[in-house]
This record gives structure tokens, sequence and C-alpha cells, in this order.
């Protein structure tokens, strides 16, 4: 594959290929049980955004034994342990350094049908947008950082973080869908650009629409915002609209690079509204319709 996929794809027979993907960093919540669970989630996702299944899994960690005790280690692996576990995969070993920085994520490898493989490209005008998560991770992670963020707000992101896509996966392949991608650090704008770069469809988003955890406009409006939210908008201003009535905290949201983010799923008109119903039905309450894919402009997103 040529193009900025989610992960990589390698056919081994006619109807078996394998999904490569890895993700690793530094803790963004301060329990060690949570961060390991976080962490796990996001490297999972890029599987279920490509609309895999895992299978194994090996460790990726970083840490710093002669500054941090070795039970904070423990508790990080046995939340990753457990997503692992949810997932119905496979733990098989993992590799260790000492780093002045702690980091922990998972190297995945998934399977899936070579012809049911969904890319992040093949989005067509007329498709209907649904993305899974709300937004605004990054702002309040970047609040919590601060030591301004309330409990509830960390709560509720460690809650969505920690989950997988496992579920908004399996309904996405059984629905059939034109492409997905999973909101991680670009943010959805970012993400939203990767799937249109360079294609002849552009992407109406709903801003209205678009679900946010509560507390990401106050933070937003307070300039907690991360370092990578701001180059995010400067690496897709050429190819993104902003209303001239949105406000700035909205175009901040929708660039905010988040963490083990939703699934944002490009789906024929016809199958959106049924795809929607079952993942409410199935758990997956903030599920919505953003936008739609359009003809004109190409190449662009126009946030109304």
């Amino acid at each position: 594959m040529e193009r900025a996929e989610d992960a990589g794809v390698y056919k081994l027979t006619d109807d078996l290929a394998v999904i490569q993907t890895l993700d690793f960093f530094t803790p963004i919540v301060d329990d060690p049980y949570s961060f390991g669970q976080v962490a796990a989630a996001n490297a999972l996702s890029d599987v279920y955004a490509m609309g895999g299944r895992p299978l194994t899994a090996m460790n990726i960690v970083c840490f710093p034994i002669k500054t941090m005790d070795i039970s904070v280690l423990k508790e990080i692996l046995a939340g990753g342990l457990e997503k692992v576990h949810e997932a119905g995969a496979i733990l098989v070993g993992g590799h260790t350094v000492e780093d002045a920085e702690l980091k922990y994520g998972l190297s995945v490898t998934g399977v899936i049908h070579p012809e049911k493989v969904v890319l992040n490209t093949g989005a067509r005008a007329g498709d209907k947008l649904i993305l899974t998560k709300p937004l605004g991770t990054g702002i309040i992670s970047t609040a919590i950082k601060s030591g301004v963020a309330s409990a509830s707000a960390e709560a509720r992101i460690v809650k969505s973080m920690a989950t997988l896509n496992r579920k908004a996966a399996e309904l996405m392949q059984e629905a059939g869908v034109s492409a997905c991608t999973d909101i991680t650090g670009f943010g959805l704008l970012g993400h939203a650009s990767e799937m249109i770069d360079g294609s002849d469809v552009g992407m109406v988003i709903h801003s209205a629409a678009v679900p946010l955890f509560p507390e990401a406009r106050e933070y937003a409006e307070r300039g907690m915002t991360p370092g990578g939210l701001q180059r995010n908008r400067d690496f897709r201003a050429n190819m993104v609209t902003m209303a001239k009535t949105a406000p700035d905290y909205l175009a901040d949201i929708l660039f905010d690079p988040q963490t083990s983010g939703g699934l944002f799923i490009s789906v024929a008109p016809e199958k959106a509204e049924k795809l929607l119903a079952s993942m409410h039905r199935e758990g997956i309450p903030e599920a919505a319709l953003v936008g739609e894919v359009v003809a004109e402009p190409k190449g662009k997103i126009v946030v109304d």
C-alpha cells in the first residue's frame, strides 16, 4: 500500500491476510493500570480500523528502573494485558529497555480476509460519516497535566480511551462500508483530510453533530491545548474551511490529537441509519452521524 493506511496488510493466501501495527507513548493519565489499558486499546485500534481481528500482541516498554518502582510497571502491564484478553488476542512476549522516560504500548498482529480489508480511502460522494467516540481527549489530558481538570472529566476520558473499538469494527464489517480510519494523533480533521487527500471527493462536517466531551470547550477556551494541535491545524489548513461563525475553540477540538479515539466511518447513505442504530443498541451510545462525503469541493473539508 502506497498511501498512509492505519496499518500494514500482507496477503498470505486467497482467504487470509495479516495486519501489523504498533504504537507506544508516555503516560497521559496518572494511574498506571489505567495507562496500560489506554495504551493497549490505542495500539489495538489500528487493526479494528481496517476491519480486522487482533490475534497476537507484544509489549513495548521503556522504563526508568533506577528512579521508578517496578510495581508501577507491573500495574501498567496488567492493564495492558486485560485489554489484550478483552480483544480476544494473546500476549506472546515483548521487549523492555531502560530509559529515563516511561513509555508503553504494543505491537499487534491481526488477521482479516483480503477482500474485507477496510482502507481509509474509498469514500464515495453521498456517503454518510459516522464518528463513534467523543472528541477532546488531548485537550483534557493537557488540563490533567496542568492540574486543572476535574475528576469527572478525567474519569470520562479514561473510560472512553480504554474502550476497545472492537464492537464498532464488527458492526462496520457486518454492514459493509466504503472507508474507515481511527481518530488518533492527527485529530478528526487531520484524519478526515487523509481520507480525501488527492481524491475526487470532499467532506462536509456538521460541527453541531460532532460528539464532544463536555469539558473540552472550557479547557480549550482557557488555552489548555496540546502542542500537536497547532501542528495539525497548520498542516491541513489548506484543506479545511471553517464556517465564519465557528468559534476558535471548535477548530481546536476538531484538530485535537486524540488517544484511542473512535472510528470514523464512511458508509453508503442507505446503510448509515441502520449501522448507527445497531451501534446504539450494542453499547456505543455516543456514535453519531457527523457529515457526508460530497462531490465538490474535491479534496476539501467544509465545517459548517
